[in-house]
């Protein structure tokens, strides 16, 4: 669904809808948006056909080509937004504030919420615990390691979130809004930033087809996961997965379209809306459990065994992982994981 927001909002910005527009009316668009359900329906069908059409043509013919092209478009738009936007003026106290640690915030705040919120991050941005990461590990060459691999993900997933703190905080100081806004501050605060920016319309319409990029590599990473699911447990061809699992993720996805409008008064777990619920069961829940379940599978006795979890781990060229570190995936891992996962739901 928030796919489908990017995707659209880099429409409106490549129209030039928000040229001229005051703080207000930027506003506005964003409820309008939420509160016009045939709007919000029609661009998570779009987001969610492209992304079973490409994952219906495959893995080498479909999903490796649209991602290498989509990631690499992706790097480079960022990085041309990060330098103009630490070049603005006043950019240079959001860098600080970026970059230097407050530590009586981090007091403030109490340390073991930062903490929980760092690792919590974690696990959303690498898909860590829900089995999108470990479908595409399933299909690499024997002749790289896995550790290599997960190694280069973690980096290149950790430039990519630093690159997009230096598109966003200065480009907030600058202009003088808030960075703190969450959700809003793409929707609202930051359209308000690109009116007032020379070539703005330029400029808004890449960073919304950055951000449809970035939504878009995990939206295929999760229907890859649900169709190899079918394929292996069922025995259905692609197509037939594909078309299958069309259907049903459409038909899922509705409440959650439907929540801000036609349900806008439906409040779930802990009065949350449906998305904020959704969000809730997945990042609080399912990663921190599907994370602990995955980790006491590969290092256990009763599961796959830490041996053959090394040995396969480590095979091909590239990093291993020690084996003197089994005292430390046995018992220290699996403690963090439930600090995160009894943290979450207090």
């Amino acid at each position: 669904t928030v796919g489908g927001w990017m995707i659209y909002y880099c429409v409106k910005s490549l129209r030039g809808d928000f040229v001229g527009a005051t703080p207000e009316a930027v506003t506005q668009s964003f409820s309008d948006m939420l509160g016009n359900a045939p709007t919000m329906m029609l661009w998570m069908v779009i987001i969610c056909l492209i992304g079973f059409a490409v994952c219906f043509m495959g893995l080498q013919n479909g999903i490796e080509k649209i991602s290498k092209v989509m990631m690499s478009a992706l790097l480079i738009i960022m990085v041309i937004l990060a330098v103009h936007s630490v070049m603005m003026e006043g950019a240079g106290e959001g860098i600080r504030f970026y970059l230097i640690p407050d530590f009586q915030k981090i007091k403030e705040a109490g340390v073991g919420n930062v903490v929980f919120a760092a690792l919590s991050q974690s696990f959303f941005t690498l898909s860590i615990g829900i089995g999108a990461m470990l479908i595409f590990g399933s299909y690499l060459d024997k002749s790289r390691s896995l550790t290599g691999e997960a190694v280069s993900i973690t980096v290149l997933d950790t430039f990519v979130a630093l690159t997009a703190g230096f598109i966003i905080i200065p480009a907030c100081f600058s202009y003088g809004i808030q960075p703190d806004a969450g959700p809003s501050l793409i929707f609202i605060t930051l359209p308000n930033v690109f009116v007032n920016m020379q070539g703005g319309r330029i400029w808004g319409c890449l960073f919304f087809l950055f951000m449809t990029f970035a939504s878009f590599s995990t939206v295929i990473a999760v229907f890859e996961n649900i169709m190899s699911f079918a394929i292996d447990m069922f025995g259905w061809s692609r197509n037939k997965a594909a078309l299958i699992n069309g259907v049903i993720i459409l038909i899922a996805s509705m409440p959650c379209v439907l929540g801000y409008n036609v349900w806008s008064n439906l409040h779930l777990i802990g009065g949350r809306d449906v998305l904020d619920s959704e969000d809730f069961m997945v990042s609080n829940l399912l990663l921190p459990i599907g994370s602990l379940v995955y980790l006491l599978f590969c290092v256990t006795k009763w599961g796959w065994g830490f041996d053959k979890y090394i040995d396969e781990a480590n095979t091909g060229s590239g990093l291993k992982i020690s084996r003197k570190l089994k005292p430390y995936f046995q018992f220290i891992l699996p403690l963090l994981i439930l600090f995160i996962f009894i943290q979450g739901l207090i």
